[in-house]
């Protein structure tokens, strides 16, 4: 069965839903195609925790920390705005990332979807998208369904956390049409670490206190010692650049000069064993089993206790996989398309959001790039059927 509608957006996600919204905007049949049961599923489940919608910081703070990505400016500000109208009170946290009053990302989704759905937006769930023979062909519980659209926006999302759909399965469908696709790789991950059997002491244990140095980069953010290495937001800040090589080294008294530190390793250890004397030093269980794990061999002086806690090695096994990441980095790369995000391969065919290859630290950098693509492409497409 074959039918035609002005415009198809593929993927129920941040960046796909904001495409429909915008095409909607312009008076267009908008029908989107998502292949899991629900739509934004990957959405919902980082918002679980509470939902970090974007950083309130300037332009010019904001669109550097997303790698390899050209924004069309509905940034920080816009995005606020843009809740707000929805209905979401927001609030600003010490670090600047913000957050619905709520904290969960469910009502603001349930309130776009309502809009969405009153502006005439057709949402198809268990649609998945397998081929662009004689139009875009998906599978669905009816057989195979083809739809004719005057423009497509594709939104599949990247390759991280596949379970919630985010698959890449779209991969050989687009290199088959000419499309080219980097490949993909985890960004925002944790890390292993082949543990001795001591770590297992401090297992679970959230690592406070510390700065990641790698390179120019730093990170003071907590991060979590788990069975099968380190993760958390405070290691997924700098993942990229120690995923790219880049060695990094950890300060477990980061308010402390070298000297300062060394005055305090220099005070007597007495009849204290070797952990409670450190316990005493940097106060803390976590940093003294980090300090025993990865500061072998172990200094013999005060000087040389405090060079080692103040650049501890960062010993890794490399990174997690995509299935464990928060995000990807690869995808459709940027000569793949024009400036409005318009596959060159296939023409009225646009993509946004991360299948693009660009990759932005946690924070709320990731969704704020997402929405700014999905009503960069959306825009574009909407262009298109003016003309």
């Amino acid at each position: 069965m074959t039918e035609r509608v002005d415009a198809l957006v593929i993927g129920a996600g941040p960046a796909g839903l904001m495409a429909a919204e915008v095409l909607m905007a312009e008076g267009r049949r908008v029908v989107v195609a998502e292949a899991m049961p629900t739509p934004a599923r990957k959405f919902l489940m980082a918002g679980k925790s509470g939902l970090n919608l974007t950083k309130a910081e300037s332009d010019t703070d904001f669109w550097p920390r997303l790698a390899g990505y050209e924004h069309a400016g509905f940034g920080p500000s816009q995005v606020m705005a843009w809740a707000e109208g929805l209905g979401i009170p927001l609030f600003a946290g010490s670090t600047g990332r913000v957050f619905p009053v709520g904290m969960k990302a469910s009502p603001l989704l349930r309130a776009w979807l309502a809009r969405l759905r009153d502006g005439g937006v057709e949402l198809r769930s268990r649609w998945r998208w397998v081929d662009l023979k004689d139009g875009v062909g998906f599978q669905t519980a009816d057989g195979h369904r083809v739809i004719n659209a005057d423009v497509t926006v594709l939104a599949l999302g990247g390759a991280s956390w596949p379970r919630l759909g985010s698959d890449a399965a779209w991969v050989p469908v687009l290199a088959d049409a000419g499309v080219q696709i980097a490949p993909f790789r985890p960004a925002n991950m944790g890390f292993a670490v082949d543990w001795t059997a001591a770590m297992g002491r401090v297992t679970g244990h959230a690592v406070k206190g510390v700065a990641i140095h790698a390179g120019d980069l730093v990170s003071r953010g907590e991060w979590v010692i788990t069975r099968q290495g380190i993760e958390g937001g405070g290691i997924y800040e700098v993942a990229a650049a120690i995923r790219d090589g880049v060695p990094a080294r950890v300060d477990l008294a980061p308010d402390l000069t070298v000297d300062a530190l060394a005055a305090r390793f220099a005070k007597p250890k007495g009849k204290l064993s070797l952990g409670n004397w450190l316990r005493r030093v940097l106060g803390d269980p976590v940093k003294v089993a980090l300090l025993l794990e990865w500061g072998q061999p172990l200094p013999q002086d005060a000087a040389g206790w405090a060079a080692r806690a103040k650049a501890l090695p960062l010993r890794h096994d490399g990174a997690m996989g995509l299935d464990r990441a928060i995000s990807s980095a690869g995808g459709i790369t940027r000569q793949a398309v024009d400036a409005d995000l318009q596959l060159n391969a296939l023409p009225n065919v646009f993509a946004a959001g991360e299948m693009l290859d660009w990759e932005a630290p946690t924070g709320g950098y990731l969704l704020t790039g997402c929405l700014d693509s999905g009503r960069r492409a959306g825009l574009a497409a909407a262009a298109v059927l003016a003309r």
